[in-house]
């Protein structure tokens, strides 16, 4: 996976409630392949992280914020779940569009458990093939996507997962995708959309 990479940057969107495991491991694959990252938020600062949603984690430091953000400077996107995270996120117009603008550049995102919920807001995921963390499943079905029990599901260029356990495969399958690059036959069915 070394220098992989190599020249990409990544945005990690997320904010308070985030699961430390699913940003950290995803960040360290992506790192290790040779990717700068950067993590995007709603505040500055710090965001707080858990464990199993209910036990403090610790913290992350912020980047930038996602209002200021554009898509433009970015080569891949990484949403990670924990139940919480997602859900803010979701409920915040900024955050929503540049999930919505960074599915329709055609470019790779990777989203892992409850992290699908800011797609599904974000209006991208009919047509679609998924996984997430089942109770999230119901969402994704009514919002047109057809989802998938499965470790890891890569629909062009988005590459989804369901719990921390798919971690090894969802971190291997985001390198391979966002060393892929950009994914032209999204792109043309978002415009047409």
């Amino acid at each position: 996976m070394a220098g992989q990479l190599s020249g990409k940057k990544v945005a990690i969107l997320a904010t308070d409630g985030v699961e430390r495991v699913e940003l950290e491991q995803p960040r360290g694959a992506v790192t290790d392949a040779g990717a700068e990252v950067e993590l995007l938020s709603l505040h500055e600062g710090e965001i707080a992280a858990r464990d199993h949603d209910l036990e403090e984690a610790g913290t992350f430091s912020v980047d930038g914020l996602v209002s200021d953000a554009s898509v433009d400077d970015y080569d891949a996107l990484l949403l990670p779940g924990g139940t919480v995270n997602p859900d803010k996120l979701r409920m915040d117009d900024d955050a929503v569009g540049f999930v919505r603008e960074f599915f329709e550049s055609g470019k790779p995102i990777g989203s892992i458990c409850h992290g699908p919920w800011t797609l599904v807001e974000a209006g991208v995921v009919a047509g679609r093939q998924l996984t997430s963390w089942p109770s999230v499943r119901t969402d994704l079905r009514n919002a047109g996507a057809t989802v998938l029990d499965q470790e890891v599901v890569v629909d062009d260029g988005l590459v989804t997962s369901r719990s921390p356990d798919d971690l090894p495969a969802f971190c291997a399958k985001i390198v391979e995708e966002f060393a892929e690059g950009r994914h032209a036959n999204r792109t043309v069915e978002a415009a047409a959309s």
